[in-house]
């Protein structure tokens, strides 16, 4: 029998921890946590790597609007370019945590740059409601030739974030699946484009790693899409004395829970969202744990594991 392919979706801090300036030396020690559970975890599994790019073109925006001299660059560049700063880190990262048991020469591993494609009639173009980049004052927010929204940190730009239709490279994952490559892929939700005709066209988007991620993990069908994040998983009545963990939970439990509104847009929402939608497209399990504990939620010993 072949072995089970999981698709791990690694969060903002994988990275960049709460607190942390974001520093090199800072995400590249992050990111051993993650990756030497992923190095072990290879032995037995087909891996497909996803992960987040929030702070990193963050930074990048906040670079292009410090300085003059340079050309900016659209936003689906600078989600290029954070899939290949964060794919040569996780690719660096799992290198060293192969070597340390010893299997670096049996195991091959690839970044992939990853485009995904969204509907140029979804809504969301029409009103943009996702944040990026730096704040700036009202006034300042006035002179700037793209829409802004007020934050308690002053006013930010906002672009739309419509939902991931399909990953143009799937079928070249699959092929280097099938190869026995560990693939990282889908950076930052994927570099957004719309089909003209026979090709593509970027545009001014972010996308959802977490959607995009579940999109993937339907398309070749993983047996296993975990989602791992900074918190232990799904709780119901978070923040309140009643907040209770789910371990276990049927997709139509959890998806009732969604439709009543226990879990927020800007954070739990599209992680729930994500699993229900492989689920549903799969009839497989999806697994929201924390970055430390990707391996006994794998083994169904910690996390919240949606099930049939």
């Amino acid at each position: 029998m072949d072995p089970k392919l999981l698709l791990i979706a690694l969060g903002g801090n994988a990275l960049i921890r709460k607190g942390q300036r974001g520093t090199a030396e800072e995400q590249f020690a992050n990111l051993k946590i993650p990756m030497r559970q992923i190095a072990r975890l290879s032995r037995e599994h087909r891996i497909v790597i996803t992960h987040g790019n929030g702070p990193q073109a963050g930074n990048l925006l906040l670079q292009q609007e410090s300085c003059r001299a340079v050309p900016r660059m659209p936003l689906e560049i600078i989600v290029a370019m954070t899939q290949g700063q964060i794919g040569y880190m996780i690719e660096s990262t799992l290198d060293e945590a192969l070597m340390e048991i010893g299997v670096m020469t049996e195991q091959l591993f690839v970044s992939l740059i990853s485009y995904v494609v969204v509907d140029p009639a979804d809504p969301a173009f029409r009103h943009p409601t996702k944040p990026i980049g730096p704040f700036y004052t009202e006034e300042e927010a006035r002179r700037l030739p793209y829409p802004t929204v007020r934050t308690d940190k002053g006013f930010r730009r906002v672009v739309a974030s419509p939902r991931p239709l399909g990953i143009v490279e799937h079928r070249e994952i699959k092929k280097l699946i099938e190869m026995g490559f560990i693939v990282i892929c889908c950076g930052g939700g994927g570099i957004p484009v719309v089909r003209e005709e026979r090709t593509f066209r970027g545009v001014d988007a972010v996308i959802d790693k977490d959607l995009a991620s579940a999109v993937l993990a339907a398309d070749l069908g993983a047996d296993l899409f975990v989602i791992a994040t900074d918190v232990p998983g799904v709780c119901l009545d978070h923040g309140t004395s009643q907040a209770c963990l789910l371990g276990e939970v049927r997709a139509e439990e959890l998806a009732g829970h969604h439709a009543r509104g226990q879990f927020p847009a800007g954070s739990m929402g599209p992680k729930v969202e994500a699993i229900l939608q492989f689920h549903r497209a799969t009839g497989n399990p999806g697994i929201i744990c924390r970055i430390e504990e990707i391996e006994p939620a794998v083994r169904g010993e910690a996390g919240t594991r949606l099930i049939a």
